[in-house]
């Protein structure tokens, strides 16, 4: 454990401009600042940081939407495979998802979150969310809330859900069971789709934003109704909802790992996650090919998203991270997190990144302070080519 703002950790020759980014960003934010920052470049580990309160290199944190990214990682497999099809509709794979007008969505307007299904009328207790199986039961039956592949919007706690029910049905298993088995486990990536009670003690809680008076006048200028399409997403029209910053609070969210949101992590891992999925990391061959990594990575849906009400950029079950980015290479894809997560990979430049924090940031997703330190990343990087 540390205290202050000091990171901790190594660099690789080259990139101590990225240490002192990362100081000068915990430095602005203050002592109780908590963060992780590790990167890879070609398959070598040339940044592992840590800083803050509590926090070590090993600490694992909720990464909320961040688990998007492992979860496609395994459709991306099986699409690779040729288990999945990406334009086969969805209902040869699951017959009773295509009731309600969704008889002709595809498993490509699916990932590009174009099928309309982003919650359900009802909303759903903190178990049900939490359960995968019931969460794609009940959404199986839902009419979508816009005509499937009109318009896009971000599915945001239950899109991995859907696209693991489609895993469970071409498979015989889970999503969760083929992440464990063929990417955390062969390649040693520390990231959890379901944490067990044995590393519990490693869990950092989630902590909420600080607010400040500017602040909470800012979330109330822009707060929608609870039966508004953004509420129902984010299932704030269910009485019982809680905070989304609580989220990975709950044990029984940590426990089942709903992959949409429930992933638990360290920056270590969500960074190789990436890393092994286009380069050598290790040793291990790539998961993906350049095509495969080349294709979820294309953006599919670009424009005004109908449930963050902003311009937003997927590619299929992934943020198209260059478009958030530009410094990144084009085709650079990963999945940032409501609590200031980011995650990516970018082919062109060989550089895998995985940063997370533990409180809450203002405003609500990716860390603004992603920005700068990619940046200082990305410097580090071209000055060594």
């Amino acid at each position: 454990m540390v205290d202050g703002n000091e990171p901790h950790g190594t660099v690789s020759d080259g990139f101590q401009s990225v240490r002192d980014e990362f100081a000068a960003v915990a430095a602005a934010e203050g002592g109780g600042f908590a963060a992780q920052l590790v990167a890879y470049r070609h398959g070598e580990r040339v940044v592992d940081l840590w800083t803050g309160p509590e926090i070590t290199g090993d600490s694992l944190l909720g990464v909320y939407s961040a688990s998007k990214g492992a979860a496609h990682l395994v459709v991306a497999l099986l699409v690779q495979e040729g288990v999945l099809e990406l334009d086969q509709k969805v209902t040869h794979y699951w017959p009773a998802f295509g009731v309600a007008g969704k008889r002709d969505v595809t498993l490509r307007e699916l990932l590009s979150h174009r099928a309309g299904l982003v919650g359900a009328d009802g909303g759903f207790t903190l178990d049900e969310l939490a359960d995968d199986r019931i969460v794609a039961e009940r959404l199986a039956g839902q009419r979508p809330y816009w005509r499937p592949g009109s318009a896009f919007g971000y599915h945001a706690l239950v899109i991995a859900a859907l696209t693991g029910e489609v895993v469970r049905r071409a498979t015989g298993r889970t999503l969760r069971t083929h992440f464990a088995e063929r990417i955390r486990d062969p390649y040693a990536v520390d990231f959890h789709l379901g944490l067990p009670g044995g590393q519990e003690p490693r869990y950092l809680s989630a902590q909420p934003m600080l607010p400040t008076p500017e602040r909470l006048a800012e979330l109330a200028a822009r707060a929608t109704g609870p039966n508004s399409l953004p509420g129902i997403a984010f299932n704030r029209h269910h009485p019982g909802n809680p905070e989304l910053w609580q989220l990975p609070n709950f044990r029984t969210v940590r426990a089942a790992g709903p992959a949409s949101f429930g992933g638990v992590a360290s920056a270590r891992g969500m960074a190789r996650m990436y890393a092994v999925a286009i380069g050598s990391a290790g040793g291990a061959a790539p998961l993906l090919k350049p095509d495969t990594a080349a294709e979820f990575a294309q953006v599919h849906s670009l424009g005004h998203d109908l449930v963050t009400r902003e311009h937003k950029a997927f590619g299929l079950g992934f943020h198209a991270t260059s478009e958030v980015y530009p410094v990144l290479g084009q085709g650079a894809f990963g999945h940032s997190g409501a609590g200031g997560q980011q995650a990516f990979a970018d082919p062109r430049n060989g550089l895998a990144y995985g940063y997370s924090r533990r409180r809450f940031p203002f405003p609500n997703g990716p860390g603004p302070e992603n920005d700068r330190l990619i940046r200082a990343l990305y410097a580090a990087a071209d000055a060594h080519r």
